[in-house]
This record gives structure tokens, C-alpha cells and sequence, in this order.
């Protein structure tokens, strides 16, 4: 059983001689459940490992499973199906609807798929996520933990198969950065959903159960990370990118 199963899988970018490979062969298997995080310099392909696999950019060879079904083989229709009802996305630009409120923006996946808004989930996560008494206000009048803290209600709201993360901590500052790894913990232990996150930083990699070190566009090796010490974390970054 897994959560998210990669295998073979190949990306580029450019043409011909030009074209530079980001993702060679690279395979990783997540478990149901499981909250891990892939680590890497910029540009090492962090990101469109995560962007392949839920559906926002095409593979050039190998595949993506999610929950049984091939992600990759996927039209862009399909695909936007497919993410609203087993994939969640936190994007490190939040990605919220300007002209919606925070409740509007929570139920938003499952409104474009024709779903009926459940309001004891929304209720849940709001607490959860420490939006009570925000649930009205737009975007604009959050701050900037405040807004990612919508967006992964937004991802965790249709209790999808996986949440994938893309540097979630990445605008936020270093006490709302610490504040958001907690709460992931925290979510983690209660949510049914796997985590798969994608950074550079050893502080946010510090909150998860694995660590991945992607290198020359696979996994280079991976680590168990029982402590959650990230000056662990940044030692083995550093042995692994010396």
C-alpha cells in the first residue's frame, strides 16, 4: 500500500542538445499516513517532482501513482478532477481567491467539483488551524501565516490521499515559519492524509519523520529523522552536497 509511488520518472527542460534533465530516474515510495520531505539546492528539480505529481506538469517518462491511479496519464481535465478530490496543494504563494473570504477559499475544490460544503469540516479545521473569528475576512486582511494556514485547510479539507507542499514556509517569516512546522506536526498526528513537502530549510525538514536528498535528479539517500533536530537535518545536507 502507498500514498504516492514515483517510478522511473524523467523531466526536462528545453529542446535537443539544449535541453537540461531536472528528473532522471527518480523513484520514491510514500506510505499512507507518512510525513516526509524532500531536500535539495535550488533548481535541483525539488519542485517539479512535486508539480509533476499532482498533475500540474507533464512527465517526460516514468510515472506517478497516487492512490492506485497513474497521475501522469492524466489530461489536464482529468487531472484537475483527480487533485480537487484526492490531492491537496499548499503552494508557497498561498494561491488564495483575492475576492473570497476565508471560508469561501477552504470549500473552494470542493465547490468547483460540484460538492456540498460540509460545515462541521470547516468548523474542525478552523479551529484547528487557529482562523476562529477570521472565517469572513479576505485574504487581504491576513497575515502572511494567517493565509497559509488557509491554504492548507483548503488542501486538507476533501481529506485527500496526500497533501503536497511546495516550500510552504518560504514568505513567511522565521516565527511564523517555526509556528506552521508545529502545526503541521500537530496535523499530522490527527489527519488521515500523508504529507510529502518540498525545502531547502533544515528548520521546516526538521518537522518530518524522513528526509530525502535529491541529487543529479533522483534521491540520493534518504534518512529516518526520529529526533527533529535540524542541526541533524543541515548535517546531513551538507555530507550529502559536499
Amino acid at each position: 500500500m502507498y500514498a504516492l509511488k514515483a517510478t522511473e520518472l524523467c523531466r526536462g527542460y528545453g529542446t535537443g542538445d539544449l535541453k537540461t534533465k531536472v528528473l532522471d530516474g527518480f523513484d520514491l515510495t510514500l506510505a499512507p499516513g507518512a510525513f516526509e520531505v524532500l531536500m535539495g539546492p535550488s533548481g535541483s528539480g525539488k519542485s517539479t517532482f512535486l508539480h509533476v505529481a499532482a498533475g500540474l506538469l507533464t512527465a517526460d517518462a516514468g510515472t506517478v501513482e497516487i492512490g492506485g491511479t497513474d497521475v501522469t496519464a492524466l489530461g489536464d481535465g482529468a487531472a484537475a478532477k483527480f487533485r480537487r478530490r484526492h490531492v491537496g496543494v499548499v503552494f508557497q504563494s498561498f494561491n488564495l481567491v483575492d475576492t473570497l473570504d476565508v471560508a469561501a477559499n477552504i470549500e473552494l475544490p470542493v465547490r468547483l467539483d460540484h460538492g456540498r460544503p460540509n460545515a462541521e469540516r470547516l468548523a474542525a479545521l478552523v479551529s484547528k488551524l487557529g482562523l476562529e473569528g477570521k472565517e469572513h475576512r479576505l485574504p487581504d486582511a491576513l497575515s502572511g501565516g494567517e493565509r497559509q494556514r488557509v491554504a492548507i485547510a483548503r488542501a486538507l479539507y476533501a481529506e485527500p490521499d496526500v497533501i503536497l507542499a511546495d516550500e510552504p514556509t518560504g514568505n513567511l517569516d522565521v516565527s511564523a515559519a517555526k509556528s506552521l512546522c508545529d502545526l503541521l506536526r500537530g496535523i499530522h498526528a490527527e489527519e488521515r492524509s500523508a504529507i510529502f513537502l518540498v525545502t531547502h530549510d533544515p528548520v521546516v525538514a526538521a518537522a518530518a519523520d524522513r528526509v530525502h536528498f535529491l541529487k543529479n535528479g533522483k534521491i540520493a539517500v534518504s534518512h529516518d529523522t526520529p529526533s527533529h533536530d535540524p542541526a541533524e537535518i543541515s548535517r546531513l545536507y551538507l555530507e550529502t552536497y559536499k
